[in-house]
């Protein structure tokens, strides 16, 4: 099997499923997700994703209808149907099937799961990134399925030759980006945003604090701003299905790229324990 959807219970090719129109999501976008990459049949950091995807779910009153080990289960049994073991995993759950109607009676929830083949992107090649400002909503924390801001973001990237969009709130403190978490490294010191409600916290970024622990580069979890991205030594851009990726523009002019040897040892200690612990 090349990609593969799950439903409620029910599996097939994923251009074979379907949903209920009166699935929440149809109406509300009622739900949240997570994501994460698997190599040689083996998800990577899995507890670290259903722990963020229950958290996500509790944060809007979503019921799951499984347990945290009875999802690493079933999850763990449908990436052995696909074809390759080098996979991207998605997994959400909406709020459950019902007329619309704004206000919802709490009953266990619709659980979905896609899987298609993707190789991580080990980092070796440099990214373009434009800068917009952050206009969505003050939940950014909450791994919801309301990414339609995302997408218009990701689209003006695209138009403009670039991969990423780096998001700022008014005055210009730096949040995230579309799809990834945001940090610079700056005179050996690794800065990325606090993780409030303003930002995802990032299974990679987290990964990635731990690797310059371990390579002994100072850590500073706090706001910094446009100036600081612009006159940063090197701008990193961390995601699940790219853990460690490198920008050398922003908004068209040259930024970064003025401390390879930090940024390569970053990016090394992450792809290597990727490897590791999905053998």
């Amino acid at each position: 099997m090349r990609a593969l959807g799950y439903y409620n219970g029910k599996f097939d090719l994923l251009e074979n499923m379907t949903i209920p129109m009166n699935d929440r999501v149809c109406w509300f976008g009622d739900g949240v997700y997570d994501a994460g990459p698997c190599h040689n049949y083996h998800i990577f950091a899995l507890d670290e994703h259903i722990d963020r995807f229950f958290r996500s779910a509790d944060a809007l009153d979503i019921q799951i209808p499984v347990t945290k080990a009875e999802l690493a289960k079933l999850l763990n049994e449908l990436v052995v149907k696909l074809d390759t073991g080098d996979l991207f995993i998605y997994f959400q759950v909406t709020r459950g099937t019902a007329p619309r109607d704004h206000t919802y009676s709490r009953a266990p929830g619709n659980l979905w799961v896609m899987m298609r083949p993707s190789k991580l992107d080990e980092g070796k090649e440099p990214i373009k990134l434009i800068t917009l400002e952050d206009t969505r909503f003050l939940h950014c924390n909450i791994k919801t399925l309301n990414l339609i801001p995302a997408v218009m973001a990701s689209q003006k990237a695209s138009a403009a030759g670039c991969q990423e969009v780096v998001f700022f709130r008014p005055g210009g403190r730096v949040t995230e980006c579309a799809h990834s978490n945001a940090s610079i490294l700056k005179d050996g010191v690794f800065y990325t945003a606090p993780a409030d409600n303003l930002i995802l916290q990032g299974i990679s970024r987290n990964h990635m604090i731990s690797a310059c622990g371990a390579l002994g580069i100072p850590v500073v979890e706090e706001p910094f701003y446009l100036p600081d991205l612009f006159e940063a030594d090197e701008i990193l851009i961390s995601s699940s299905s790219k853990p460690c990726l490198r920008a050398l523009e922003v908004d068209g002019k040259p930024a970064g790229g003025r401390d390879p040897e930090r940024f390569e040892a970053i990016r090394s200690h992450m792809v290597e324990e990727y490897y590791r612990c999905t053998e």
